[in-house]
Parts: C-alpha cells; sequence; structure tokens
C-alpha cells in the first residue's frame, strides 16, 4: 500500500500502480483539496487499475476524528475519540464518516484506535483514545466498527497490540513495552479480542518493541506477535497491515529489506510505504525475489494474496 505526492493520477503514480501491481493507495492531507477532486481521483486511479487488469485497490485514510483527521472542512469534523462516552456517540461518528468516505470513493479506514491508555499516565496516544478502561475501548471499538462496515467502509483496527502505555513516539524512534502476555491479555488486548469478534476487516500492527515477546523485532515484525498471537492464539483470520515502513521506529533500527523480509516471514499481508516512490520499488524488488526463493514463502506470500483478495470481493466487487 502506497503513499504518494501530489493530488491528481500521474504519469509516476501510473507507473507504481502498473509497474509494482500496487494493492492500494494511502491519502494524506497533502493528497487533499476538496471532496470534488478527492472524488475524481479515486474514480481515475481505480479505472486505471481496471485497465492495469488489477483488482480495485484499498484506498486507505486515516480520519479518526479530532488529533489526526486527514479530511477537513466540509467533510464532517469531529472531536475525536475522547470526546465519544457511549455507543450512540460512536454509531453517529461511524455512519456520517462512512457515508462521507464512501461518496468520494474511499473504501478503508485506517481506524478505529483500541488502544487504552492508563489514567495518570503520560501516553503518547492520550488524545486519540476512547480511554483508560479497556472493556470501554472495547464497546466503543465494536460500534464504530460495526458502524463503518454497515457502511460499506472497512475498519482496521490498530495498533496492535497496543500502544496506550508507552509515551516515545514511534515517529522518531522505536518505543519498548516491558510486559508479559499476561499483563497484555489483562489489559491491551481486550479491545482487539472484541474487534476480532465483530470481525473487523483489518488489524494494524504496532511499531513497538515488546521484549518479553519478541526481543528482537518490534511488533509490525515479529512472527511471535503477528502470525503465532494474533492469527493463532487469537484466531484473526482477516488482513494484517504494518504501520509505515518509513517511520523513525524501522527506519533507525532495520534496514528496508530486513523489515520486507520480516512482513514475509511474519505472515503480515499489506506493508504501508507512505511516502518514498524509490523506497517501494526497492521494497517490491526484495519481496519479489525473496518469494520466488522458496516454496514455503511463495505458499505464505500466496494465502496473504488470497486474504486481500478475500475483503476485496466481499467490500469492492
Amino acid at each position: 500500500m502506497a503513499g504518494f505526492e501530489g493530488k491528481r493520477l500521474d504519469p509516476q503514480l501510473q507507473g507504481l500502480i502498473s509497474d509494482l501491481r500496487l494493492g492500494g493507495l494511502i491519502l494524506f492531507k497533502r493528497n487533499v483539496e476538496s471532496p470534488r477532486q478527492v472524488a475524481d481521483f479515486c474514480r481515475a486511479v481505480q479505472r486505471y487499475a481496471r485497465d492495469c487488469d488489477l483488482p480495485p485497490l484499498f484506498i486507505a485514510i486515516d480520519q479518526e476524528g479530532g488529533q489526526v483527521a486527514r479530511l477537513g472542512p466540509p467533510f464532517t469534523q469531529f472531536p475525536g475519540n475522547p470526546a465519544i462516552r457511549n455507543t450512540a456517540d460512536a454509531e453517529r461518528f461511524a455512519q456520517i464518516t462512512a457515508i462521507e468516505l464512501a461518496w468520494v470513493g474511499i473504501n478503508m479506514n485506517l481506524a478505529p484506535v483500541l488502544d487504552a491508555a492508563p489514567e495518570g499516565f503520560d501516553s503518547i496516544m492520550a488524545r486519540r483514545v476512547f480511554g483508560s478502561d479497556p472493556r470501554q475501548v472495547a464497546r466503543l471499538g465494536q460500534a464504530v466498527i460495526a458502524g463503518m462496515q454497515a457502511g460499506g467502509i472497512m475498519a482496521v483496527a490498530k495498533h496492535f497490540p497496543g500502544i496506550g502505555r508507552t509515551c516515545l513516539d514511534s515517529h522518531l524512534d522505536l518505543p519498548h513495552l516491558d510486559a508479559d502476555l499476561s499483563s497484555l491479555e489483562a489489559y491491551d488486548l481486550i479491545p482487539f479480542q472484541a474487534a476480532i469478534q465483530q470481525p473487523v476487516a483489518g488489524v494494524m500492527l504496532a511499531h513497538i518493541r515488546y521484549p518479553r515477546l519478541d526481543p528482537q523485532w518490534p511488533a509490525s515484525l515479529s512472527t511471535v506477535i503477528a502470525r503465532d498471537l494474533l492469527r493463532q492464539r487469537m484466531g484473526f483470520t482477516g488482513v494484517v497491515l504494518t504501520d509505515d515502513l518509513e517511520m523513525g521506529a524501522i527506519t533507525r533500527h532495520f534496514g528496508l529489506g530486513a523489515a520486507v523480509r520480516q512482513v514475509l516471514r511474519a505472515q503480515v499481508d499489506v506493508a504501508l510505504i507512505c511516502r518514498s516512490a524509490n523506497k517501494l520499488r526497492r521494497a517490491h524488488a526484495v519481496m519479489v525475489r525473496k518469494i520466488g526463493e522458496s516454496e514455503k514463502r511463495r505458499a505464505d506470500a500466496e494465502a496473504a494474496a488470497d486474504r486481500v483478495l478475500a475483503l476485496k470481493s466481499q467490500y469492492l466487487a
């Protein structure tokens, strides 16, 4: 899934779609001018994907409300998750947001945030979470997921397995959370288990290292967390996404090639690279080469493709 510069389908973006056979695009404020421009863009890129004999593209955005909302006025501006106190508020946010996203051709919202931030803790997520009670986060998150997906918009729960108990920004560096599995299950994982039961279309992995689970890799690149915990122990069968692989948590500690290799090993379905066309091309080359090196990796890649195509068939047919 690729980020890009500009607000139109230009030759560079056409080249990325056709050469790399992209699975999706992600929009940021830099790509947004007006509702009509976004709608025209989404129609154009989906038409171009069809011309390239590709399935429909995921077109994703972070439209959480409050601090993180890529679409400004005239799209409805919500105060954000801390202001959502009950399921009626959550349902209203989800319904209106789904209508507005669908109207312009965006089909995936990288929301809701299902991190829980403890009371009195200086959490990096304090201004983006539903609260400190993981069961309340679970209830409100389920309401957002249900409302969004009923409106035809794929919801993506984030940031698994939970970053509400961290205070370092993974855009800048690699945070650590020294919690064991029982501690995570008693607090951070409660909203994600509820989302899986909903079921949510996608789950985004955190760029956080949980050394008691995996001393080497952050969750976004961890076989222990993405495959063993999320898929096998918790039973998630949907699409798993990394956070942006250009964030400091990854670039300052792991090379792009190593990150892509781990995405494949961990059975992650979608790798996000949100700005650099050169890095997208490099990552694609590594991915194609590594998939071709072993039958197991090819089988894992085909299973990931099947999950992506099943979700597209459900929402974008």
